[in-house]
């Protein structure tokens, strides 16, 4: 709430070019979206909205007129000078919406993004793990889950959205090795006594490579995110590898050139390691993008963390705009 207000000061009342005049930055400010639209009914993972269409439209109307809007094609001709700020818009995973309502909304403001996807999910439309818990929780009929081996405290489901609940399982999920997240998800179908989607194809939620290269052509950057989106550091070297190599070829494979950019699945410091940075390095890979706020000057730049700064659904307007002019204080989480 404090923050909602600093940044309508900031905003509205006509402070933000003195401001940006005094605490001018210097560097790449990045957003982050995973999904466009009205999610707010459903039995997915809801936190993933980051921004209704019409915000979306005005948070990129706002951003091409006030600052350069790059992709990551231009980092490496950028001149890191002290009045020199750029942002880059992104998308995680690939879910179809993107290519419905937010690319035609970026190309009315001639503004390019960078599509970092799944291509597991775009190979065998599926419902991912995340909104695979989310939906088991929201269709439950009880009222929460006990403690146990999975969980050290009970959770109540908390009503109407369950938000709470479906947050604390999923933070549970990210922390487990993977030999672990499948009797995981097993025990939360048993334990919410609802049906385990599994692999089961879903139609109209991902992207398709067709989509993909109609973004292409039209200037999008698409760029790798994995090929079935696990959390990179709880694997072995060859298994993090497995998953960041099959992800290259197949944009190699349809799209017709390589993985020159990824993003790391979840994103957090302790989401990849120096083994994936290894792993992308081999590759040549030029950047990798992380995703726990913040944003990268020129004199601290890692290719291999470009930090990025998560859109959320509550943040209006007025909290973009504050975000990529006080990046320092608005970017962080």
């Amino acid at each position: 709430m404090m923050r909602q207000r600093a940044a309508r000061l900031v905003s509205r009342y006509g402070m933000r070019p003195l401001i940006d005049a005094v605490f001018r930055w210097s560097g790449v400010v990045c957003l982050n979206y995973h999904r466009i639209g009205e999610g707010g009914r459903s039995p997915f993972d809801r936190e993933l909205w980051s921004a209704s269409a019409e915000a979306f439209d005005e948070q990129v109307r706002f951003l091409a007129a006030h600052f350069d809007v790059v992709t990551p094609d231009d980092l490496p001709d950028v001149s890191p000078t002290p009045r020199d700020r750029f942002v880059l818009i992104t998308f995680d995973d690939g879910y179809r919406d993107n290519y419905e309502l937010a690319f035609p909304i970026l190309r009315r403001h001639g503004v390019a993004a960078s599509f970092f996807v799944t291509t597991g999910y775009v190979d065998r439309p599926r419902l991912p793990w995340w909104d695979d818990i989310a939906r088991m929780v929201r269709e439950s009929p009880r009222a929460g889950l006990e403690a146990g081996t999975w969980l050290p405290g009970p959770i109540t489901f908390d009503e109407p959205g369950r938000d709470e609940a479906v947050a604390t399982l999923l933070c549970v999920y990210k922390t487990l090795p993977p030999d672990r997240t499948g009797p995981y998800v097993e025990y939360l179908a048993t334990a919410t006594g609802s049906e385990r989607h599994g692999d089961r194809p879903v139609g109209g939620m991902w992207m398709t490579w067709d989509m993909l290269r109609k973004m292409r052509a039209a200037g999008m950057v698409i760029g790798g995110h994995t090929v079935d989106h696990p959390v990179l550091a709880t694997l072995t070297e060859d298994a993090q590898c497995a998953e960041i190599s099959g992800c290259a070829q197949r944009i190699a494979e349809e799209l017709g050139e390589p993985m020159r950019y990824f993003s790391y699945p979840v994103g957090q410091p302790d989401s990849f390691n120096r083994h994936s940075r290894k792993c992308l390095q081999r590759l040549g890979v030029r950047f990798a993008f992380s995703y726990y706020g913040g944003f990268r000057r020129f004199e601290e730049w890692d290719a291999f963390d470009v930090r990025r700064i998560p859109v959320e659904r509550y943040m209006d307007i007025d909290w973009v705009s504050a975000t990529v002019t006080l990046p320092a204080l608005f970017g962080t989480v």
